[in-house]
């Protein structure tokens, strides 16, 4: 049997720490499918075709990893992708209380499916989506926290 994880997330936009948990976590799964959730009461900068466009092309190089896009239950889509793994990102303490709640609901709802909690890199471990885009906006230079491509289309769409 496949060992797949999910690797849930807005991606808006993916970040060079984002990517960092994916290669890792593609040295230990046989797959790691990016879900990108597609949460319509949450405004997000980039929509959906451009959120997977740019994680896609940030991600092309990495052999055993799909970028698809979901609108049901975590643990729903992880099921339907075969996945036995759920993987999340902690950044800081202050992330984990969260995340456990998250992974305890998950649990509840699915008990075959883990979590499997990582870090980043530590150059990476300050950098967050809303952090990048709010530099953005500000006429910041983004280009230590996200890929060429992403900032080079973060600055066409601004």
């Amino acid at each position: 049997m496949k060992k797949i994880a999910i690797y849930p997330g807005s991606f808006d936009p993916i970040t060079n720490g984002h990517i960092d948990l994916v290669h890792r976590a593609s040295k230990l799964f046989d797959k790691v499918i990016v879900g990108i959730t597609q949460n319509s009461k949450k405004s997000s900068f980039l929509n959906i075709d451009e959120r997977i466009q740019t994680t896609s092309t940030a991600l092309k190089d990495i052999g055993n990893v799909e970028v698809l896009s979901f609108n049901t239950l975590l643990v729903d889509f992880a099921n339907a992708q075969n996945a036995q793994v759920i993987l999340r990102g902690l950044r800081a303490v202050s992330d984990f209380e969260y995340e456990f709640q998250l992974s305890g609901m998950n649990k509840h709802l699915n008990p075959n499916i883990e979590t499997l909690f990582m870090t980043p890199a530590e150059q990476y471990a300050n950098i967050s989506s809303s952090l990048v885009r709010e530099i953005l906006s500000l006429g910041g230079d983004i280009s230590a926290f996200v890929p060429k491509s992403v900032e080079t289309h973060l600055k066409t769409k601004l």
